[in-house]
């Protein structure tokens, strides 16, 4: 799927042109996005569309995956512990199913012979530079973390982790 056509969706519904009204200068700073890969499990995809006001300090969520599109207000976010929030692009040449494409280029590259179940992935901008920061949960109770440069097209990290690695085993 293409990041555009989330975008498309979000800059054409009623909620948004309603919202960019009011809110001017508001931004887009984020986004989340969740890949059910098991078979039936579509309707637990999710996606996410963040957009900064600047002169209210706020943000706000677009839940895509809604009908209509569901506007919620995010609490807790970096700018509360005095981050700086910067804008990601809303014009991004980001297609999820080439990543993942890469995500298992790397995986067999890896010897990881396991089946994607889920990604989910945080559209964010690190140090001028837009990155999908992914989980990528794989069968056999493993999970990758990966990040990936939009602006480079490629990944940056790429790290497998076992559900046991975050199980502290006691000795009796």
């Amino acid at each position: 799927m293409e990041f555009q056509f989330y975008m498309e969706k979000l800059i054409s519904s009623a909620e948004f042109r309603d919202f960019k009204k009011e809110n001017p200068s508001a931004f887009l700073c984020s986004g989340f996005f969740t890949v059910d890969k098991k078979p039936g499990a579509g309707a637990e995809n999710q996606q996410h569309l963040d957009y900064f006001i600047p002169k209210l300090n706020k943000m706000v969520s677009f839940k895509l995956n809604q009908n209509p599109i569901e506007v919620v207000p995010v609490e807790n976010f970096g700018y509360a512990n005095n981050e700086k929030i910067n804008p990601v692009s809303d014009n991004l040449g980001l297609n999820f199913d080439e990543i993942e494409g890469f995500v298992k280029d790397k995986m067999y590259e890896e010897n990881i012979n396991k089946k994607i179940e889920k990604l989910i992935w945080s559209l964010q901008n690190r140090d001028g530079a837009n990155f999908l920061i992914g989980t990528v949960f794989i069968s056999g109770l493993g999970m990758i973390k990966v990040s990936y440069n939009i602006d480079e097209k490629k990944l940056t990290d790429f790290e497998k982790k076992s559900f046991f690695d975050f199980v502290k085993v006691l000795k009796k």
